[in-house]
């Protein structure tokens, strides 16, 4: 262990000026247990610290096969290894320069025992949560109602909020509202989706119920749903269904529900189009708005996402085509819509693309990297990068 007196003697062979180096002086030597591979380092943004300081976990996820993700309560990072120039030492107990001054009596030699060493670190960058894993997962046994056969006799896979943290690569707040949003249901403590014919029939039920009883669209009883059409189905179902397609209220006590027409217009046509390759415009908007409510109006901008227009064709013809069908990878989207169709304005493609835009990150950004513009009878379109087979 060195002396003051060999401090000294060091600073001065290497022509450094006292003056401008703290009096406190860390002498280092390697540990009995130091070797690299013992300890990982992981940089973290100021707000990832703050959890981890005050108390909160942060958790890696991934199955063997999948890239590893980090997770926060409310967030989800890619994981990459950075490598550095300079060595990285673990060092326990080492005070900063900023310590040092604070604490006048650390004047005096400090020796210091290397734990380990590193050439690289974690390096995180924020990335959308891999959330279609969840849909396939339920998918795999749609609720059709407490009537199915199938539903008692044979025994798939059913999945708990334990289950998806264990398999989907997301936050447990990103997983959790996915849930709302993909309107799942939690039935025997289990989260299960509904089957698109019984969730069709439920909604068929209520929107039945608002006609008989002339109720407005914006003010149907909870209440009143759940005594009416108690004996037809369950009344968790009636309620998933009327929380699934309005938005819930309190008036003067009593629980209401307005009715999104959006939402049920689209449910109609996909209902029209799941069925058809391709469906004549003009044929099917006439049917569409015989199919919905009365008192409804259909409009094409209610199909984002959902159903794609050909207005090339003659006849004008549309097909169903979701979003939630098409790959989660960047590149694995861009190929597959560029295989239905050779070339799209930015107002087709966008509803297709629109879920893949990190934060801050825009359509247009996506576009430019994965697409080439041209312009056809003066209107910009965009075509593939790559050859697609």
């Amino acid at each position: 262990m060195r002396n003051r007196e060999e401090v000294d003697a060091t600073v001065q062979t290497a022509k450094l000026n006292p003056a401008e180096l703290l009096p406190a002086v860390h002498c280092l030597s390697f540990g009995p247990q130091a070797g690299t591979g013992e300890c990982c380092l992981l940089q973290l943004e100021p707000g990832l610290c703050a959890e981890l300081e005050a108390g909160n976990s942060l958790v890696i996820r991934g199955e063997k096969h999948e890239q590893a993700v980090l997770c926060s309560k409310d967030k989800t990072y890619d994981m990459k290894i950075a490598d550095t120039s300079n060595m990285l030492l673990f060092i326990p107990g080492c005070k900063t320069p900023e310590q040092l001054k604070a604490d006048e009596a650390s004047c005096n030699i400090i020796h210091s025992q290397i734990a380990g060493f590193s050439s690289n670190y974690w390096e995180l960058r924020r990335c959308r949560p891999k959330l279609k894993k969840l849909r396939k997962l339920l998918m795999e046994d749609p609720y059709e109602g407490p009537d199915s056969q199938k539903d008692q006799t044979l025994a798939f896979s059913k999945y708990t909020t334990e289950d998806f943290l264990s398999l989907i690569q997301a936050s447990e707040e990103e997983i959790l509202c996915h849930l709302q949003v993909i309107d799942a249901c939690k039935i025997e403590g289990y989260w299960r989706i509904l089957e698109f014919d019984y969730e069709m029939k439920l909604l068929n039920h209520v929107t039945q119920l608002i006609d008989s009883e002339s109720w407005s669209f914006s003010k149907v009883p909870l209440r009143t749903c759940l005594e009416e059409l108690g004996s037809l189905e369950p009344k968790e179902m009636i309620e998933h269904i009327l929380l699934s397609y309005g938005r819930k209220y309190i008036d003067d006590g009593e629980v209401y529900f307005e009715m999104r027409e959006e939402k049920i217009c689209r449910a109609i046509a996909q209902m029209l189009l799941q069925n058809a390759v391709k469906f004549n415009l003009a044929e099917f908007q006439e049917v569409w708005q015989q199919s919905v409510p009365e008192g409804m109006t259909t409009r094409l901008d209610q199909l984002k996402g959902l159903a794609l227009v050909d207005k090339s064709s003659r006849p004008e013809t549309i097909l169903l085509l979701k979003v939630e069908d098409l790959p989660e990878d960047n590149q694995e989207r861009f190929n597959s819509l560029f295989s239905i169709r050779e070339k799209w304005t930015e107002a087709d493609i966008t509803p297709y693309i629109q879920d893949l835009c990190a934060e801050k990150q825009t359509v247009g950004a996506l576009l430019t990297k994965y697409a080439r513009s041209s312009t056809q009878n003066g209107v910009k379109v965009y075509n593939s990068r790559r050859p697609i087979s």
